[in-house]
């Protein structure tokens, strides 16, 4: 048996049932560790940021209710994956990177050297000139000419 059924309503807003019929709309899913777990821990907040139900683990849910839980994530955040650097404009910022994502490929602006961050040894986070977030997941497993073109920005 699920621990809570989620569903759109006629308005497109998710709606939680719990198992005692009590239902909550709309919802939010939220991941508590969005880079460093993103399988574990997500709350479903209702609509004044309350969280309703934690969710340990999303591989302890049932494939059906995950991947509504995984879509309800999925429309909140944005976080493209950078898999590919395959040209950059200048060495120096301001420059223009050329990549391509888990989302397709892309450029962005890149105003300065700061707006990389390392959050762990082969985590980085890119913060192109329009606020837009890139996250390379592992350093390590880029191809060499991606890990060339950043070592000149690290």
């Amino acid at each position: 048996m699920n621990p809570f059924d989620l569903q759109r309503d006629a308005f497109g807003r998710w709606v939680l049932q719990l198992p005692d019929g009590t239902r909550h709309v709309p919802v939010t899913a939220l991941r508590a560790y969005p880079v460093s777990a993103p399988d574990e821990g997500v709350a479903l907040m209702d609509a004044d940021g309350h969280e309703i139900f934690w969710i340990d683990a999303l591989d302890q849910l049932a494939s059906a209710l995950r991947s509504q839980v995984i879509q309800a994530l999925n429309e909140r955040e944005f976080l493209p994956e950078i898999l590919q650097l395959t040209d950059v404009s200048s060495f120096a910022t301001p420059s223009t990177w050329s990549v391509l994502t888990d989302r397709g490929s892309t450029q962005f602006l890149l105003k300065g050297e700061e707006d990389i961050r390392r959050l762990t040894g082969t985590v980085l986070l890119i913060n192109d000139a329009n606020g837009v977030q890139f996250m390379i997941r592992d350093l390590a497993a880029m191809d060499k000419h991606s890990r060339k073109l950043l070592d000149r920005f690290l």
